[in-house]
């Protein structure tokens, strides 16, 4: 498909095929992170090409790691210290990048700056400022915001910390400091965020516990001894595809080799309860990560129960990704959907609760928008409209499956914006969707 800045999609008839997907985008920043304070050498296959991660390799680069990438294979030599880098760090779009990061050089002795695209340097910072510093880095921030400028310490000190909300990211900042710091370091959740972290520590050779009340622990100093892996179908990604197959009669899909993390997975759970046929096989754990087949039917089992169709508190952080995908889903439902306790969506790339319901009012959906939420009325016939990313990868994708249970085509503007997670989006969908 020739790449665009806007994309017009028809209405699909069916969704049918096999698809692999590009490697998880959460799994890949933390491994190359992992790989570089390792000891020994890293080989990756399916390591993600979204640009997301090209920014964490780039960063890394600069710190001076040497990372080849070989068709399908990406190799790091572990450094374990890393070295100054010669001018600002550029993080481009990704969070991920800045806020991870940032834990790992807290505890380097040097000083250096991370900066990101517009977009990044408008996001908040002071979640992950707070904990750092009491680390004992010292961090300076544009009210907050970035660039931020890290001055790193050898003597980062424990730390017990309870997270305000939710963030795998600031959970990941702590424990990256963590490994360099002297007896027991605990981070408390007051509901469970992405666990990668933890998980992948524990496979490269760092032990990491959560008990019943969510409380991470980690024992340090500790060092991560490098290994292979294969990085697992991005879940997130798969998503949109999974739903795009549930919204469509007589579709049959198959999702190879894809994450099926539980922190990472409620989504397909949610969409089990809305009357969704989803089945997954062949489950087995890569560095304790799990993977399997993922298979989905299409069509909607009407009789399924609408209270589930609130989703609220406990279930926010495990979803936050896919909620715009999920409004869109719920325009279909007997009954619609209600997203409440979601607020950290209007921190993304964009305002994510304002754009969902802008473009689902375009394509004609009832949508009430709160502060922290939205309440999407269903099931609407949608009907083709221009509908705008906003250069929000997820909102474009959102949309694009929004576009195939429409009346007429739809236009989505700045399409090209998925490069940042998923450059092949557009291509996949076009070989599993008839018309």
């Amino acid at each position: 498909m020739e790449t665009v800045s806007n994309l017009q999609l028809n209405p699909a008839r069916t969704v049918r095929g096999e698809l692999q997907l590009p490697g998880d985008k959460s799994i890949s920043h933390r491994a190359a992170l992992i790989a570089a304070l390792a000891s020994g050498v890293s080989t990756f296959t399916n390591f993600s090409t979204a640009v997301d991660c090209g920014s964490t390799l780039s960063c890394l680069r600069q710190l001076g790691v040497q990372i080849a990438r070989d068709a399908n294979r990406l190799t790091i030599q572990g450094l374990g210290k890393l070295h100054k880098p010669l001018t600002v760090l550029d993080c481009g779009n990704s969070g991920s990048t800045i806020r991870m990061l940032a834990g790992v050089l807290a505890a380097q002795d040097f000083v250096c700056e991370l900066s990101g695209d517009s977009s990044l340097n408008s996001r908040p910072m002071a979640r992950i400022i707070e904990p750092l510093e009491l680390m004992g880095a010292r961090i300076e921030s544009t009210s907050g915001k970035p660039p931020i400028i890290i001055h790193g310490t050898k003597a980062v000190t424990r730390l017990s910390y309870k997270l305000p909300v939710a963030s795998a990211q600031v959970k990941s900042a702590i424990l990256f400091a963590a490994l360099s710091a002297e007896g027991q370091t605990q981070v408390h959740e007051s509901s469970l965020s992405r666990d990668h972290t933890e998980r992948m520590f524990n496979g490269f050779g760092v032990e990491v516990t959560t008990d019943n009340d969510l409380t991470v622990t980690l024992n340090g100093p500790a060092r991560l001894v490098g290994g292979d892996m294969t990085i697992p179908g991005d879940v997130s990604s798969a998503a949109y595809f999974i739903a795009a197959a549930m919204l469509l009669p007589q579709s049959e899909l198959v999702i190879e080799r894809v994450g099926l993390n539980p922190t990472r997975s409620e989504f397909i759970s949610v969409l089990r309860s809305w009357g969704a046929e989803i089945s997954s096989g062949n489950v087995h754990d890569e560095r304790n990560e799990p993977i399997g087949t993922v298979q989905v039917r299409g069509g909607i089992d009407r009789s399924s129960n609408s209270s589930a169709r609130r989703l609220e508190k406990s279930k926010i952080p495990a979803l936050i990704d896919e909620l715009p995908l999920l409004a869109v889903v719920g325009t279909q439902l007997d009954g619609g959907i209600e997203i409440r306790d979601a607020g950290e969506l209007r921190h993304k790339e964009t305002d994510r609760l304002r754009a969902t319901a802008e473009n689902l009012r375009r394509m004609g959906a009832e949508v009430i928008e709160q502060a922290d939420g939205l309440v999407v009325s269903g099931p609407t016939q949608l009907r083709g409209a221009r509908v705008d990313s906003y250069g929000d990868h997820r909102i474009a994708m959102a949309f694009s499956v929004a576009a195939l249970v429409a009346d007429g085509p739809t236009e989505i503007l700045d399409a090209d914006c998925v490069k940042i997670s998923f450059p092949e989006f557009f291509e996949l969908l076009k070989s599993i969707t008839t018309n």
